[in-house]
């Protein structure tokens, strides 16, 4: 048995996604920054009979975003997939004639050198078992910039070139790299990106392995 590690745990598209992959016969890592949350979504995932267990760890913290992927990877199996989408800060959305050199610096943290350090930690794993999927999932700024969230447009933008390059590197070794944009809202009445819709699609995405970049629904004209 292999194990989804998900990044970015919430009540939303986290917990719709950790149900879908869990049900598909994977253990789950739930990895966010508060314990009792973590605590909170384990119970529920458990009443739907999936094995999980939360990881604390901040994604702006290096060091205690790889000792819960390793940690994860010990206690559960080794990670087969990584799915990074943790929420951005709201202070990450200012307008960009707003935005100083010091306002980038978490944005970049998070979008950036966060995905740097996840990948970095479970590509050993993934090579060792000779297969790996790692999904990306980014709002519409990360291929339209909008000039009122330009933390999130700056560092996006930099998060879909790691990406992009991991899908091209990566290919040889049966390890597949892709990216999911958003364009708008996850809401529960959405046909294309309510939780339950988009955990699908990330779970396709895995399953056929097919390009880099989709979309849960056409960008706005």
């Amino acid at each position: 048995m292999t194990t989804f590690a998900l990044i970015g745990a919430g009540p939303g598209l986290g917990l719709a996604t950790a149900r879908r992959f869990g049900t598909a016969g994977h253990t789950v890592a739930l990895i966010a920054r508060n314990a009792q949350h973590l605590d909170d979504l384990t119970a529920e995932l458990a009443r739907d009979g999936v094995e999980a267990r939360g990881f604390a760890a901040d994604v702006l913290e290096r060091e205690s975003l790889t000792a819960a992927l390793r940690a994860a990877a010990d206690t559960l199996g080794p990670i087969e997939i990584l799915q990074y989408s943790p929420v951005p800060r709201a202070d990450f959305m200012k307008q960009v004639l707003d935005t100083s050199a010091d306002d980038l610096d978490a944005p970049l943290a998070f979008s950036v050198k966060g995905p740097v350090t996840a990948v970095n930690a479970v590509l050993p794993g993934m090579r060792e078992l000779g297969r790996g999927t790692v999904l990306f999932v980014n709002g519409g700024s990360a291929v339209r910039p909008n000039t009122n969230v330009a933390g999130t447009s700056i560092a996006f933008a930099g998060e879909s070139a790691y990406a992009r390059m991991l899908h091209d590197a990566l290919a040889p070794e049966n390890i597949h790299v892709a990216q999911l944009i958003v364009p708008g809202a996850i809401r529960p009445d959405a046909e294309h990106s309510s939780p339950e819709a988009l955990a699908q699609r990330l779970y396709e995405i895995h399953s056929e392995r097919d390009g880099f970049r989709h979309y849960s629904e056409p960008l706005p004209g």
